[in-house]
């Protein structure tokens, strides 16, 4: 019997380098996040544009990439995984062209919404990873790849630092460039094509409505604070993004061919799963949040004094933990199972705020909390997917994975917006300049404590699935 030309094409190049491949396609989405940190106290300068503009070059990234994931999941779904990733490197090597040619606060903010989009690399690869690899083989990869979303930005805050500190800041967009063509190239190389693709046609109508609603929703979690919650932009922003999303729900329960199907997202442990990630999105984003600035800040104030490179070198360990753990979370996830994987690694992020609750005197404080950080987020991450795989048609499996995405990116946006408030509610003046005091960094470390908590509890109530296998993954 002659062999299928395109089960062929799945068995070459090796599987070793198609997982290779996707982690260094993560990492440069990752990296995406953390590009520009390092400049935003100068970005008002450099671009010669308000800081209320300028804060948008965060912004923007946050809000296109929450709602490009699940689109570019589907999109993977119905035409196939490796064609969208590839498309998405595009849009990140063009969006970084336009950002490092640019000059104006316009170029850079449309370059970094182009960044944004590559985002969805992660689920995606995830996805491929389903249909390329075994089950023996499937958790170690999957954990691999999720480590990516920390490893790129703990990574790439120090050596975007670094740039920022010694080079022009256009040099941060080509390097970003670099990186997305060089992952290009790989995939086009390395990453089989898709064997398995949904039939159907692309709900447009949905995927706006989508669009809409999150971006009122994100708007009002991350502008409200500086806006006013109060204010008529952010409730307009949240209570119209609230309705668009109940009537988007409504019109997906009866098209034909919806952007997510919402009977498969209900189920237990995908509804769970993600109501979940929203907790542990923000107790991954508060550490990004509190940390840097309790080191940076001046040490007649409550902080460390350390320089902005110095400190990211003590947040960067956090993201190589979850890197080495990797094949550790792969073992305990084939071992025991992705729900009591995901149970401990909330766990570990609970213990560790409540340890720097207690003791964040000193910088290695700051260092061991971060590390157990990186041990939780190793794990949830890890756990999370292969728990969505389990329990969705393998023709789901992008778009399942992007919306579980999606709600990270809630968790994240929240964190940033609910402790940025709380820093700038909490501050006295040091020498002329508004500092947190040291009280509140302990309620932002209270409430990424609630968040792991809450992770905690409804972790309990996903369902339990097999140790190893399942109907839905390849053999």
């Amino acid at each position: 019997m002659r062999e299928n030309p395109r089960r062929r094409r799945m068995q070459h190049p090796p599987r070793f380098l198609t997982v290779a491949v996707l982690a260094f396609a993560g990492l440069c989405s990752s990296f995406m996040f953390t590009l520009v940190v390092p400049l935003q106290a100068e970005l008002p300068t450099l671009l010669d544009a308000s800081r209320e503009d300028t804060s948008w070059v965060v912004t923007i990234t946050l809000l296109v990439a929450a709602v490009a994931t699940p689109i570019s999941g589907r999109l993977g779904d119905m035409y196939g995984k490796r064609r969208v990733v590839a498309v998405l490197l595009v849009l990140l090597v063009a969006g970084s062209l336009i950002a490092a040619l640019s000059g104006s606060i316009t170029g850079v903010i449309v370059g970094r919404a182009l960044q944004g989009g590559v985002t969805g690399v992660i689920p995606l690869g995830i996805a491929i990873m389903r249909d390329v690899l075994p089950p023996r083989r499937l958790g170690t990869a999957v954990a691999l790849m999720s480590a990516t979303m920390g490893v790129g930005g703990a990574i790439g805050m120090p050596v975007a630092a670094y740039l920022a500190l010694h080079t022009d800041w256009h040099t941060l967009f080509w390097l970003a460039a670099a990186l997305g063509a060089v992952g290009l190239a790989l995939v086009l190389l390395f990453v089989p094509e898709d064997i398995l693709r949904t039939s159907g046609r692309l709900d447009i109508l949905g995927a706006i409505g989508l669009a809409v609603a999150l971006t009122g929703l994100l708007l009002f979690v991350s502008r409200g604070a500086e806006w006013g919650w109060s204010s008529a932009a952010t409730l307009a922003c949240g209570l119209g993004g609230l309705v668009v999303l109940l009537v988007w729900g409504a019109y997906e329960l009866r098209v034909r061919d919806p952007l997510l199907d919402l009977r498969v997202a209900a189920r237990p442990a995908v509804l769970f799963t993600n109501i979940a990630a929203v907790g542990m999105g923000f107790a991954l984003f508060s550490s990004n949040v509190a940390f840097p600035q309790l080191l940076e800040l001046p040490e007649s104030g409550s902080g460390f004094g350390l320089d902005m490179l110095g400190a990211a070198l003590i947040v960067m360990p956090a993201g190589l933990v979850m890197m080495v753990i990797s094949p550790l979370s792969g073992w305990l996830e084939r071992t025991i199972g992705p729900r009591p994987l995901f149970t401990g690694g909330a766990g570990f992020i609970v213990l560790a705020y409540v340890f720097v609750l207690l003791w964040s005197s000193e910088i290695w404080h700051i260092l061991v909390a971060n590390l157990l950080i990186g041990v939780g987020i190793g794990f949830t991450f890890a756990a999370m997917p292969m728990i969505i795989m389990r329990a969705v048609p393998a023709d789901e499996t992008g778009a399942s994975n992007g919306l579980n995405a999606l709600f990270r990116s809630v968790g994240t946006s929240s964190a940033s917006a609910v402790l940025g408030g709380v820093l700038a509610a909490m501050s006295v003046e040091v020498d002329g300049v508004a500092v947190p005091t040291r009280e509140a960094f302990e309620v932002c470390f209270w409430l990424a404590i609630a968040a792991g908590i809450v992770a905690v509890v409804l972790s309990l109530f996903i369902p339990r699935q097999p140790v190893e296998g399942h109907p839905s993954i390849r053999d």
